[in-house]
């Protein structure tokens, strides 16, 4: 089971976890994938990704968390000793989403979110060091206007990394890794740590 956890503002309907449901959907393997909705509550979203990860034995799930949802997804991650792919992940949500505090867009949506002051508590609550790099897949674009490359690469140190020189915090290219992050996802207990830097379209 791959379980897609998506970013803040963000929802089902964005374009890298529809990617993942064509590729899935190509191979028959559509009902083994699940991407669901996330309230704007951290402790909310992470409780709700929990019960759902719960339901598939840790050496057969694998989640995919972008931005906010890498950050959940290494929560999880921690708890149950599953496979994690970080697309680039939210290393300090506690801090850079204090600006963000009250209504805000969604995209892909027409929706909106609140999001409330007691939820940067709700965040540090979430924040969990990471035990067994071997078990993460880090991708992370030197491009990303959001969050910086460097930290990412320094909080998963000894995990799989893949470094995009260029690209953009969307990923707009994730198609191109698509199958390198399935075939992490399929690999028991990940494929071992290792940096590996490729050079991405920059857009």
């Amino acid at each position: 089971m791959i379980v897609y956890l998506h970013g803040f503002r963000s929802s089902p309907q964005s374009r890298k976890a529809l990617i993942l449901a064509r590729h899935l959907q190509q191979r028959g393997a559509a009902d083994q994938y699940q991407c669901p909705a996330l309230p704007p509550s951290p402790r909310a979203a992470a409780r709700l990704a929990l019960e759902l990860a719960q339901t598939t034995p840790p050496k057969q799930l694998a989640l995919i968390g972008s931005s906010l949802g890498g950050y959940y997804a290494t929560w999880i991650a921690e708890k149950l000793g599953c496979r994690a792919v970080l697309l680039n992940p939210a290393i300090d949500p506690a801090h850079d989403l204090q600006a963000h505090i009250g209504r805000q867009s969604v995209f892909f949506s027409d929706d909106e979110i609140n999001f409330r002051p007691e939820y940067i508590d709700e965040l540090r609550e979430l924040n969990t060091p990471v035990t067994r790099p071997e078990r993460y897949f880090l991708i992370a674009a030197s491009g990303d206007a959001v969050i910086d490359h460097r930290k990412m690469l320094s909080r998963y140190a000894g995990a799989r990394q893949r470094l995009i020189d260029g690209s953009n915090h969307e990923l707009s290219d994730f198609e191109q890794y698509v199958e390198e992050v399935l075939a992490f996802c399929r690999s028991e207990g990940g494929s071992g740590s290792g940096k590996t830097s490729v050079r991405g379209s920059g857009q």
